[in-house]
């Protein structure tokens, strides 16, 4: 099962770089690329898709009056809006449309990634839940309205996380310590073990005890498969 996503975005280019960014997520897959806003409603009169990833300038039909006309035909899904508009008047458009996320380009994967985590927090926040208190509603709201740096716990910064991964992908079924990683990637090991705990504690990693080290036990982690 996997959440399905239609990108609409006139440049190629840009087209091919948000459906790669997708399909590295395992739960979203790309069912469909249009290249403006028009075509895009056309798709969607006989398909269904849960996500979609919208640029704002586009011949025919722009992002914003793509996204209206969704609303208005009432289609149940969610869109992340991607535009080179940084102006309040196009931010507060997208928030009163409804919009999951809004990225200014040029965007980072990571940046991307926090937006379909926002996606299915926001979805999982909602499931099984047929009735709702306030306190549901309040921890939905609260969740859905933080902002990107705020979606990881103190001290925790994506950018350095990013780094630790990409260290441990080089070899993902190797077992290794914290200091060996703060050694090749030049971070001290009190600060790499912070990020290798946080990332077991969320099924990242696995971790284990090596009691073999001839010495004082270590803890040791690889990526989760």
């Amino acid at each position: 099962m996997y959440y399905k996503v239609l990108i609409v975005e006139d440049d190629p280019m840009v087209s091919m770089i948000n459906e790669q960014y997708v399909n590295r997520n395992k739960a979203f897959r790309v069912v469909e690329k249009c290249k403006d806003g028009k075509s895009a409603l056309e798709y969607l009169e006989n398909n269904d898709v849960d996500l979609i990833v919208l640029d704002v300038y586009m011949p025919l039909m722009d992002g914003f009056e793509t996204l209206r006309q969704i609303r208005k035909n009432k289609k149940t899904v969610d869109i992340i809006m991607v535009t080179a508009a940084n102006d309040r008047a196009s931010l507060e458009e997208a928030l009163h449309l409804g919009v999951v996320d809004y990225l200014v380009k040029p965007f980072t994967y990571d940046r991307f990634r926090i937006a379909l985590d926002k996606y299915v927090s926001h979805l999982a926040a909602l499931k099984d839940l047929d009735t709702l208190n306030q306190k549901n509603i309040d921890f939905i709201i609260e969740n859905s309205h933080k902002k990107s740096e705020e979606l990881y716990p103190k001290g925790i910064q994506e950018k350095t996380m990013q780094i630790i991964l990409d260290e441990m992908k080089k070899n993902p079924s190797r077992w290794t310590t914290g200091d060996e990683i703060a050694e090749r990637i030049g971070l001290t090991g009190v600060t790499v073990r912070k990020y290798l705990n946080y990332l077991t504690e969320k099924g990242i990693l696995l971790s284990e005890i090596d009691y073999e080290t001839g010495g004082r036990p270590c803890m040791r982690y690889r990526l989760s498969k």
